[in-house]
């Protein structure tokens, strides 16, 4: 456990971000159905490679190294409809973390998934390539 919160405050400090942001408490078929009704957008933050190795079926890319450099923001609206709640995910839950607190100083509704990508596979989420 002790690990997990270094890694996680390791990831913070190389983000840039202060991480002051926490993983959302809704369940994950809360997730799926706010997604499926199109109340919610479900974003992926990992890197391009990641997403092109294989992502969540209703999922939208938005790298958090992209996030970081700034959006500009006729993508990021695209990407990100403002009003929407945005669920991040990412590899291991951590970026997602980082992703949420730049996007909330932007005024959108971030819910920073706990489980990663394999997880929400498992979890049931569909997979597209």
């Amino acid at each position: 456990m002790n690990r997990f919160v270094y890694g996680a405050v390791a990831m913070c400090a190389v983000s840039g971000a202060a991480c002051a942001a926490d993983h959302t408490t809704d369940s994950l078929e809360t997730v799926k159905k706010s997604v499926a009704d199109g109340k919610a957008v479900l974003v992926d933050v990992r890197e391009d490679g990641e997403w092109k190795d294989g992502h969540l079926k209703d999922a939208r890319l938005l790298p958090l190294s992209e996030i970081k450099k700034g959006v500009p923001e006729e993508k990021l609206k695209k990407t990100v409809p403002p009003g929407s709640v945005v669920y991040l995910h990412c590899g291991s839950g951590i970026r997602c973390l980082a992703a949420a607190e730049l996007l909330k100083k932007q005024g959108y509704d971030v819910r920073p998934l706990k489980d990663g990508y394999m997880g929400l596979l498992k979890a049931g989420f569909p997979q597209e390539k």
